[in-house]
């Protein structure tokens, strides 16, 4: 005769308890890298060297304004719609720029940049991640410190482009290589008349690590 103990025992053995397979469930879970999962968050500080263009309009003096190349830090924060479609906003403080006009330094000012890119994302949950972007730029001109009668226009639209790679070095922890061509561009004037329109248009090369969550 079986025992009806038994029975049960014998039923415990051969299915794992219900806790149990929760728990694995979570450690699985808990196991696998955050990359690109959809909802999730990343953060990336890089240094940026930003080269600028300088290009000129033609005027009627001749005159070319310029303004230096620059390297200073910034921060991004990546949200992932899905495993590969992802928006990325770059952000940094005012950054001072020397301007020069036909080579002799006339002064200065600042312009903040902040930057709004749609991202693809190749190989979501590889060590190695390229991607491609694109999306618009917005820089407000302040802070001028420029002869009398010498102005630039406050604010400047215009597209971006981008294209970059994440490795993977630690859990959730990338080191990230990004290149972006930005279109910047301001009217500089003289007593209210248009001398040049200023074509910065920098290529943006930064190099950073990012954390993902």
């Amino acid at each position: 005769m079986i025992n009806p103990h038994e029975k049960v025992n014998s039923k415990m053995k051969s299915k794992p308890p219900l806790a149990l397979l929760a728990a694995v469930t979570i450690a699985s879970t808990l196991a696998t890298p955050a990359f690109a999962e959809e909802g999730t968050y990343m953060m990336r500080v890089r240094a940026l060297n930003m080269q600028v263009d300088n290009g000129n309009s033609p005027n009627v003096t001749g005159a070319k304004v310029e303004l230096n190349n620059k390297t200073f830090p910034e921060i991004d924060f990546v949200y992932n719609f899905t495993k590969n479609l992802a928006a990325e906003l770059v952000l940094t403080y005012p950054q001072k720029h020397d301007v020069k006009l036909q080579g002799n330094n006339i002064g200065s000012l600042k312009h903040l940049p902040p930057t709004l890119t749609l991202q693809y994302y190749f190989a979501p949950g590889n060590s190695v991640n390229p991607y491609v972007g694109a999306g618009i730029n917005y820089t407000r001109f302040m802070s001028a410190n420029l002869p009398t009668g010498i102005s630039t226009d406050k604010d400047s639209f215009g597209p971006a482009a981008q294209i970059g790679i994440d490795f993977e070095v630690a859990k959730n922890t990338y080191i990230n290589l990004d290149f972006k061509r930005v279109s910047i561009k301001t009217d500089v004037k003289v007593n209210g008349a248009k001398l040049t329109t200023l074509k910065v248009d920098p290529n943006l090369v930064s190099i950073g690590i990012g954390w993902r969550f």
